[in-house]
């Protein structure tokens, strides 16, 4: 089953960015373009 999962930058903490995931105990990491930051940051999965 995908879930909907919110990715949150790690430097600004905006969130940027939707994603479907499927269920599991680890959180979803990727570095992506934050518009606020102006440069690809990490982004971690939100609760």
């Amino acid at each position: 089953m995908k879930n909907k999962a919110v990715l949150i930058c790690e430097e600004c903490l905006s969130r940027n960015y939707e994603v479907k995931k499927s269920t599991g105990p680890t959180r979803f990491q990727v570095k992506k373009y934050c518009k606020k930051c102006q440069k690809h940051t990490l982004h971690k999965e939100g609760k």
